[in-house]
């Protein structure tokens, strides 16, 4: 039986940055905002070592030691220890562990994640630790033990499951994102329909199987529903899917043309865009669809809502009131409305987990023979201050936030069609999660 142990100080000293200046220093900024201005951990993975000669131990080991590889290396706040840098012994329990041979050159490492895998009587065991390799009188900060059945799905799962273990403890005891969702849009079908994902990628699979269109996906706060908007016989509907169920539930039509739902953090509230009174208004309704009312009344499109995920009780919506389309946020009871963007073309606002940062799409110089593409823009709620996350590599539209707020995912058509791409939270590490067909409207599950 093995104990989790804590025998090292988290990693959460936040370093207070300037603002003014260059762009760098702005960059900084968010760094520290998204809970990135941490000093990155050099951390050694090492593959962990196979115990039996079960004839499906190989597969297993490779999806797991695949897996665990991706999840710390994507996570944000680990230098991963290049292999090649690695001692040719390596441990696979802790009387093998020589702690100067990880802690000194060539692997100068500071932490080290490693374990075996045993397969047997259909059954796969992994035992799995981690240790400060610089604290020789009390190096492990870390062992867990799963047992699960032996097939390479669960082997991901377990690998998700250290994952997440060793970045809570390593990173300021925010909680990991490996075993989190992605819900998105895809027409590899040939209709656009919902489908789920892993948060890398891993395991697409269609959700809806409408035959027509469906748009815009929000996760329900505790995981159990999709909301998403649709072409239905009635016209465009709020229509709800249950993960619990694997099926459509019933939720009630509102008339005129229904989009773009989003969830109260409390899970009791939906927001959603309606024209049901003739021009495009944001209504809030609960979450069974009852008891529907209007939070914005003024002449032109509003379009969008995200709700702040940290209090509840602000919402941010675009609307074209005065033109083009901009970034504006309100009371969720539709008070003290106050705009965002003042230029430029901005759409599809997204809330950081702690209420401090919106996400969004902008075009800032709109226009003909303007110059400039659509980016994923941060801005600072507080200050107003934005940072520039993608760089005219294509047209990059609806971004969304990991539960960490480590991350963010976003659609770009960078590549050629429309694929679903994610990137650390100041814009680093950008990578495609989907190649197949064409993808959008990402939405990443609250936790």
């Amino acid at each position: 039986m093995f104990i989790d142990t804590i025998k090292r100080s988290a990693f959460a000293c936040m370093v207070a940055l300037l603002l003014a200046g260059s762009a760098r220093a702005q960059q900084d900024w968010i760094r520290t905002g998204t809970g990135l201005g941490v000093e990155k951990v050099r951390l050694a993975v090492p593959d962990f070592k196979q115990v039996s000669a079960d004839p499906t131990s190989g597969e297993l080991i490779k999806v797991f030691d695949d897996t665990l590889w991706n999840d710390l290396s994507q996570a944000g706040i680990f230098d991963v220890v290049s292999k090649s840098f690695y001692p040719l012994q390596v441990p696979g329990s802790p009387d093998e562990v020589k702690l100067d041979a990880w802690a000194n050159p060539p692997a100068n490492a500071g932490m080290l994640a490693f374990g075996n895998l045993n397969a047997s009587s259909g059954d796969a065991l992994v035992q799995g630790w981690l240790y400060d390799v610089r604290n020789t009188q009390s190096p492990q900060v870390l062992g867990k033990q799963y047992r699960e059945k032996a097939t390479p799905e669960n082997a991901r799962i377990i690998a998700h499951r250290f994952a997440d273990e060793i970045i809570f403890r390593l990173g300021g005891g925010i909680q990991g994102i490996a075993e989190s969702k992605i819900a998105f849009v895809s027409a590899r079908s040939g209709h656009k329909e919902i489908w789920a994902m892993d948060y890398d990628g891993a395991n697409q699979r269609p959700l809806t199987h409408l035959g027509s269109i469906a748009l815009s996906p929000r996760i329900a706060p505790d995981g159990s529903r999709v909301a998403f908007s649709a072409m239905t016989g009635g016209g465009w509907n709020i229509v709800m899917y249950s993960f619990d169920l694997g099926r459509l539930v019933t939720f009630p039509h509102f008339g005129g043309t229904n989009l773009s739902p989003a969830w109260s953090p409390d899970g009791k509230q939906i927001a959603f865009s309606t024209s049901r009174t003739g021009d495009p208004e944001i209504f809030i309704c609960d979450s069974d669809g009852s008891h529907p009312r209007r939070v914005t009344a003024y002449h032109g499109p509003d379009v969008s809502p995200a709700w702040n995920p940290k209090t509840g009780s602000q919402i941010a919506w675009v609307s074209g009131r005065t033109g083009l389309p901009q970034i504006y946020m309100m009371g969720s009871d539709g008070t003290n409305p106050q705009r965002m963007t003042d230029q430029g073309y901005a759409v599809s606002p997204s809330w950081s987990p702690n209420g401090q940062f919106l996400a969004f799409a902008w075009i800032r110089h709109y226009g003909p023979g303007m110059p400039g593409a659509q980016d994923i823009y941060v801005m600072d709620i507080a200050s107003k201050q934005i940072v520039q996350l993608t760089h005219e590599a294509g047209r990059n539209d609806f971004p969304s936030w990991s539960p960490d707020g480590r991350h963010i995912v976003f659609q770009s058509n960078r590549s050629g069609g429309e694929q679903i791409w994610t990137m650390l939270a100041d814009g680093t590490q950008q990578h495609p999660l989907t190649n197949s067909g064409h993808n959008t409207q990402p939405n990443w599950s609250w936790k």
